[in-house]
C-alpha cells in the first residue's frame, strides 16, 4: 500500500479548527469571552475556579484540580499519539486508560470549541507536579534540584500544549495573564505569565494565533477593550496571526474571531493554462 498522500482538494475540505491563546491583564474580561461563543457547542475547562463572571453562562464545564487530570483530559480530547511508547503520556495505552475512566470519547463530538482558563494556572499545576518527580532531586545528594524541576516542567507543559494543538477538528483556545514589565531602560515589555521561561518563549511557536486582549484608547481618550492580533503593532503587545486574516485590531468577540479565521477559503483549481 502506498503512502497516503493528501490532495489539495482533500486538505481544503477537511474540518479544521483554530488554535490560539488570548493574553490579557487580570480583570480585562478574558473569561467573559465565553459569552461570545455558542454555549451549546463549547466545553469550558475551568482551571482557575474563577467562573464568577460567567455564572449565568449555560454551557458545560470540567474542573481539573491536578496536573494528572489536565494530562488525562488532553489525551481524552486529542486522542492517542502513535509516536509515543505505552509508558508515555498521550500514548495509546494512556488513551485507553482515560477512555475506561471517562467513557466513550464520542461524547466530545458535540463540542466544537474547547476553552481553557487558564494556561497560567496550568503552568502552576505542572510545576507543582514536576517538583515531586525523581528528576527534581539530585541523584548524588537527594536534595531538590530546581533546574531539573523546571526542565521537566517545560517539557511537560509544552507536550500538553502540543497535544491540544493537534486536535484538528476543534477550536482550541486558551487564555492567560499578560505580564507587563520594564527593561533596564524603562521600556515596557509584555510576556505571558507562565512558570518558567522556556514554555513562555515556545508558546507562540506552538499555537497558530496569539492575541493580546487589552484596553486601548480612541483619539479623544475614551478607553475600549480590543484584540491586538498582529505581531507588528504600535504598542508592542505579543501577537501572531498565522491565518493571515485578522486586522491589527479586532473586536473582543471570540465567536466572530473564530469565524473570521476559519471561514472557507477559495477552492484551488489545477490544470494546464490555455
Amino acid at each position: 500500500m502506498g503512502f497516503p498522500f493528501i490532495s489539495a482538494e482533500q486538505r481544503l475540505a477537511e474540518v479544521r479548527g483554530s488554535k490560539g491563546v488570548i493574553l490579557g491583564p487580570s480583570g480585562v474580561g478574558k473569561t467573559s469571552l465565553l459569552k461570545t461563543a455558542d454555549a451549546a457547542r463549547t466545553l469550558f475547562i475551568d482551571l482557575e475556579a474563577g467562573d464568577l463572571a460567567v455564572l449565568d453562562w449555560p454551557g458545560d464545564s470540567v474542573r481539573p484540580r491536578t496536573w494528572q487530570e489536565c494530562r488525562d483530559l488532553a489525551c481524552y480530547i486529542g486522542g492517542p499519539n502513535p509516536a509515543l511508547r505505552d509508558d508515555q503520556a498521550y500514548s495509546q495505552a494512556h488513551f485507553d486508560q482515560v477512555c475506561t475512566q471517562f467513557g466513550d470519547p464520542v461524547m466530545l463530538g458535540k463540542y466544537t470549541l474547547i476553552f481553557v482558563d487558564s494556561i497560567t494556572v496550568a503552568g502552576r499545576l505542572c510545576l507543582q507536579w514536576a517538583k515531586g518527580q525523581p528528576q527534581a532531586f539530585s541523584e548524588k545528594t537527594g536534595k531538590p534540584d530546581t533546574r531539573g524541576a523546571y526542565g521537566l516542567h517545560a517539557s511537560e507543559l509544552i507536550g500538553w500544549l502540543t497535544q491540544l494543538q493537534h486536535v484538528r477538528d476543534k477550536d482550541i483556545w486558551l487564555v492567560g495573564i499578560l505580564d507587563e514589565k520594564a527593561d533596564d531602560f524603562g521600556r515596557k515589555l509584555f510576556a505571558p505569565q507562565i512558570e518558567g521561561s522556556k514554555a513562555s518563549l515556545e508558546l507562540p511557536g506552538i499555537v497558530d494565533q496569539v492575541i493580546s486582549m487589552v484596553v486601548l484608547k480612541t483619539e479623544d481618550g475614551t478607553p475600549y477593550r480590543a484584540f491586538v492580533c498582529q505581531h507588528i503593532n504600535p504598542w508592542g503587545y505579543p501577537a501572531k496571526d498565522r491565518s493571515g486574516r485578522l486586522d491589527i485590531v479586532e473586536e473582543p468577540h471570540l465567536g466572530r474571531l473564530i469565524s473570521k479565521i476559519t471561514a472557507p477559503r477559495a477552492s484551488i483549481h489545477t490544470g494546464e493554462s490555455s
